[in-house]
């Protein structure tokens, strides 16, 4: 063996090197120098004369130049290759081949063969037995074999889907080691420290006494893993991990289904120095709650992947609540703390400038599987159908009580029947103290947990006393009342809180309970909506299984299963397999990591079983230490082999046309060059002579989209100044006198506020955006059509947004059943109005610009209608009291605008049924109401209370 690292693979090439001597004698003869001759032109056959050339002597570093060149020819022809000799161990006794076949060497397994196939070829060439172990199978005596059965045996070696234990091998290793003395050891490990790695190699090395141990192991090492999967609010997260805190490295992770289907790509990087990356998957939550698997591409290995389960799954879940939109403080809204006890754990939609029944559609097309609706009260017959239908394919609808919900009349989506009438339990009816929440029921999802000492509740929806009732309840107040019912309808579930979403009527959603029961709540949604065949069997089966539960619970609680059988596993590689025969079922709970008995994969049914990780999320992989141990350490893969012929044969090309240059000058190439002129043909490349067409380019526009236009213009008008709106309803008699009213109101308010509206608009509430407009004024009229459920949803949405309808019937009846009352029924159908009442004195209408006591327009007393007030607090004592917004819509059959109205002169259109003062009143009521839709509730503030008992001479 030589020094350096150089073989040759033609040898026979060399033997041409005998020939240098005579190449040297053939190369020292050199033709003459060329004589200068003239010639005249008279004398031309006088001076040519022929004469014997006589050679001169080859200059030695000429002939030096051309011997290296034949040189390099020669050692080109015999195929060198730079090359480190292959890894051996040396001696003459029995040889011990031990191979690591974890997760971990997988990535370069075929390398990790090729490595123990060498040294036990080469053990077999000189007669030596061999004795093979696999760290990862399990531990039993070693013997001596010959190469050809070790070899045999190593080829149906593959990885194995776990960390082997190496501990478990010392004693028949030492027990080899103290039978066969002359025996030494070469160790093809993984490079990882898991698995006893260091007190493994102190025992092998300490068995050994004095004889060779090789170690074999990748410098850097080729392991990487991916590990603590999280499925949060923006994104799916996941941390990739490596054993060497090395230099920059780029990873690419990739996310598939449970069929295998690839449903995105991230890059991910491990920083200089770390030993830890995190890759991303910034996608819908309805595809992170397809992913199944992610794993690092091109690392093929167990530990490179990571499975996901139903408990990695992320619900979208839509929030809708009933009240208007201009809530000023979050604290306030019904939807806060609903949403703030969901976001830990599912994400939350909220439906944010849509109506109730738009918001409702959408989040049924979506096919979410929860939807939550806080106080909302009737909604469209066809809005109410299909969440119907959506409840009944596997949706849970999770409602909470509120005035709305009292004040609309029964439907199938209440898992129970609300009391009639006096449906909330408050004021008269009141609990002389706040109830606590008792019980939890014992076969509902809330029975786990604890019921919380401090919460109470002061009001509540009351529930009809069914006979089926106390089977419905899951949440039972101290007087035995329900405060959460719940029922199963079809594949879907309905759960009714008997209180607010917000701290009104209990302090419920100030409580951790609040969250805990909405989780478990949520997670008995299942994959709603479509599901297919397989997914329905599965679901039969789970509703089967629970009936059965229920039934044997009371007689052998203890017979239910604990464990579930593997369905999937993976291999060593990372791979999806059939389990192996030595897999045994996984506790239902799931175990924090794979092992030998356990391996990594899908355990109990497709839809509703766990997942199995090779590691625990909190895991982290560290390098072998094998300083201090005698052992011999070098790479499992040696350098590739670099031929070095291209090398010489580039080098011999320069040689020569060094040689062919010299040998030119050396015959007079020189004073050739000299005698000619110098050539002055410079070759220009090319012109850049270009003609720049400057052609104007030509857009082809048509038309202008006329409807486009009139909506901008229509968009300018409403929103260059504040108007107020009407809607025109077709008849042109009612249209001309709610335009002239507006206008009267509309120079009262100039002349008697700051603001200074526009000239009123007339709007369509079926094309026409309302967002614009702060009060919309509806006359209703006998043959009103009903509005189209699109037209509803608008108008729906413009309540909720802050927006105030006045609808007057201008019947001047009291009772609601005069000639246009069915007409404004017809109107408010499928709305979700809110409970009304008449204007209280205390109300803010009263004293929003002027003090009224009545609300009189071209009929005297006709009452106010708005939203319900809640009741006052106990003590409470103020001249103006409100809600938290605008009541969205407004009742009277006063005829505002016909009182209001005006002719181009300024002069009333129309007498009053009284006299110019109830005019002037009238005017008086539509400035207040004017002011309440621009100002809200303010008037109530404390801050005003001084002032306004001043005017009121109290």
């Amino acid at each position: 063996m030589t020094a350096l690292p150089l073989a040759f693979l033609s040898p026979w090439m060399l033997g041409a090197l005998i020939v240098l001597p005579a190449i040297w004698l053939l190369l020292r003869l050199t033709p003459p120098r060329p004589k200068k001759v003239d010639f005249p032109p008279l004398r031309l056959l006088l001076d040519v004369v022929a004469k014997r050339e006589t050679p001169v002597k080859t200059p030695w570093w000429l002939l030096l130049l051309r011997l290296a060149l034949a040189a390099l020819l020669i050692f080109a022809l015999a195929k060198p290759i730079w090359n480190p000799p292959p890894a051996a161990t040396a001696g003459s006794g029995p040889l011990l081949v031990i191979v690591d076949n974890g997760w971990a060497a997988a990535p370069d397994w075929a390398a990790r063969v090729a490595a123990a196939e060498s040294a036990i070829l080469s053990a077999g060439d000189v007669g030596r037995p061999v004795a093979l172990v696999a760290s990862a199978d399990a531990a039993r005596d070693i013997s001596l074999s010959a190469s050809d059965a070790a070899i045999e045996r190593l080829r149906v070696l593959s990885p194995e889907p776990f960390t082997p234990d190496r501990r478990a091998q010392i004693a028949p290793i030492e027990k080899f080691l103290a039978a066969n003395p002359s025996a030494d050891a070469l160790w093809i490990a993984d490079g990882l420290a898991s698995g006893e790695g260091r007190a493994f190699a102190e025992a092998l090395a300490k068995a050994l006494n004095s004889r060779q141990l090789a170690v074999r192991v990748e410098p850097t090492g080729s392991a990487r893993a991916l590990v603590g999967a999280e499925n949060s609010p923006g994104s799916m997260t996941v941390k990739a991990l490596r054993a060497e805190a090395a230099g920059l490295e780029p990873i690419r992770v990739r996310a598939s289904d449970l069929r295998g289907r690839s449903l995105a790509e991230v890059d991910a990087a491990f920083a200089l120095g770390a030993r830890d990356a995190t890759a991303s998957f910034d996608l819908p939550v309805e595809l992170r709650n397809d992913i199944a698997r992610v794993e690092i591409v091109g690392a093929k290995s167990a530990g490179a992947v990571q499975l996901l389960d139903q408990r990695s799954k992320r619900r979208a879940i839509g929030l809708v609540t009933g009240a208007t939109a201009d809530v000023a403080q979050p604290l306030l809204s019904p939807t806060y703390y609903v949403a703030r006890a969901l976001r830990p754990f599912a994400d939350v939609r909220e439906a944010r400038g849509q109506g109730v029944a738009q918001a409702v559609d959408q989040f049924v097309a979506d096919k979410l599987p929860v939807i939550v609706l806080a106080d909302v009260g009737a909604l469209p017959r066809e809005s109410h159908e299909k969440l119907a239908a959506w409840v009944r394919s596997g949706g849970v609808l999770i409602r909470f009580a509120g005035p709305r919900l009292a004040a609309a009349p029964q439907d199938e989506l209440s898992p129970v029947r609300l009391r009639q009438g006096g449906r909330i339990l408050g004021g008269a009816l009141a609990w002389e103290t706040p109830q606590p929440l008792s019980s939890y029921a014992a076969d509902g999802p809330f029975a786990p947990l604890a019921p919380p000492k401090d919460v109470t509740v002061s009001r509540q929806v009351l529930a009809e006393p069914d006979a089926d009732l106390p089977e419905k309840v899951w949440a039972t107040l101290g007087d035995g009342t329900p405060l959460v019912t719940a029922e199963r309808r079809e594949k879907g579930l309905s759960v009714l809180f008997h209180v607010t979403a917000d701290t009104r009527w209990s302090n419920l959603p100030l409580s951790g309970a609040f969250v805990d029961m909405l989780r478990r709540i949520v997670d008995l949604a299942g994959s709603m909506p479509a599901l297919g065949p397989d997914a329905q069997k599965a679901a039969a089966g789970e509703a089967a299984k629970d009936q059965l539960a229920k039934g044997v619970a009371a007689q052998a609680p203890a017979t239910r299963a604990a464990t579930l059988p593997p369905s999937r596993t993976l291999d060593g590689f990372g791979a999806f397999r059939s389990p192996p025969a030595t897999a045994k079922p996984a506790p239902a709970e799931g175990r924090p990591f794979a092992t030998q008995e356990n391996p990594p994969g899908f355990y109990g049914p497709p839809d509703s079983g766990i997942a199995l990780n090779l590691l625990p999320g909190d895991a982290s992989l560290a390098r072998l230490d094998l300083s201090g141990l005698r052992a011999s350490v070098a790479p499992i893969v040696a350098p590739e082999p670099t031929p070095v012929a291209p090398w010489l044969f580039v080098l011999a090309a320069l040689f020569a046309i060094l040689d062919s240059l010299i040998v030119f000058l050396m015959a007079g190439g020189a004073a050739l060059l000299g005698r000619r002129p110098l050539a002055a043909s410079l070759i220009v490349a090319g012109l850049a002579i270009g003609l720049f067409a400057a052609a104007t380019p030509v857009f082809a526009q048509g038309a202008p989209d006329r409807k486009q236009a009139v909506d901008e213009r229509f968009a300018l008008e409403a929103t260059l100044q504040t108007r107020l709106a009407y809607v025109a309803t077709g008849d042109f008699e009612v249209d001309r006198i709610s335009k002239a009213g507006l206008e009267g109101l509309t120079q009262t308010l100039a002349e008697r506020t700051a603001l200074e509206p526009g000239t009123p608009m007339a709007v369509d509430p079926a094309k026409d955006e309302l967002s614009f407009f702060p009060l919309i004024y509806w006359p209703v009229t006998e043959g009103a059509a009903t509005p189209s459920a699109e037209t509803l949803q608008r108008i729906d949405a413009y309540m909720r947004q802050g927006g105030t309808i006045l609808f007057d019937t201008r019947d001047a009846n009291l009772t609601g059943a005069g000639p246009q009352g069915p007409a404004l029924r017809r109107l408010l159908d499928g709305l979700d109005v809110p409970a009304l009442e008449k204007a209280p004195p205390d109300h803010v209408l009263t004293k929003a610009f002027y003090l009224l006591t009545e609300f009189p327009g071209r009929y005297s007393g006709s009452p106010l209608w708005v939203e319900a007030l809640p009741p006052a607090e106990d003590g409470e004592e103020r001249p103006a009291r409100a809600g938290d917004g605008v009541s969205p819509i407004l009742i009277t059959s006063a005829d505002f605008a016909g009182a209001w109205a005006v002719g181009s002169d300024g002069s009333p259109l129309f007498p009053t049924s009284s006299d110019e003062r109830q005019r002037e009143m009238a005017y008086r009521v539509g400035v207040n109401i004017v002011m309440y839709t621009l100002t809200g509730n303010y008037k109530a503030d404390q801050v005003h209370v001084p002032a306004l008992l001043e005017r009121l001479g109290q």
